[in-house]
């Protein structure tokens, strides 16, 4: 494994242990997702760059489009549940109620 391989294996990882272990506000569960979107699309676009195919190299570009828009509906999530509930901390969310 050459150290970009772990570098980014690395941070994907540490993007999934925070997201799973460190769960306390919204926007921090936000964050780490983020963090294991950006590390997975340089890990395409090394990928891509190292294996000369010109049939993959739209495919990160597709990847960072999911991304963000994957940020902009996790951000009016957070909006909209700071409006509702007046904070973003995940243990006062209750999903039973409306």
């Amino acid at each position: 494994m050459t150290p970009a391989h772990f570098t980014f294996s690395s941070a994907f990882i540490l993007g999934l242990a925070g997201l799973a272990f460190h769960r306390t506000h919204l926007l921090s569960a936000l964050l780490c997702l983020e963090g294991m979107m950006l590390s997975l699309f340089i890990a395409l676009a090394l990928w891509t760059l190292q294996l000369d195919a010109t049939a993959f190299s739209p495919s990160p570009m597709l990847l960072l489009a999911f991304s963000a828009c994957e940020a902009g509906a996790g951000l009016a999530l957070l909006v909209a549940t700071a409006r509702t509930h007046g904070t973003d901390r995940l243990q006062s969310l209750n999903l039973l109620q409306c």
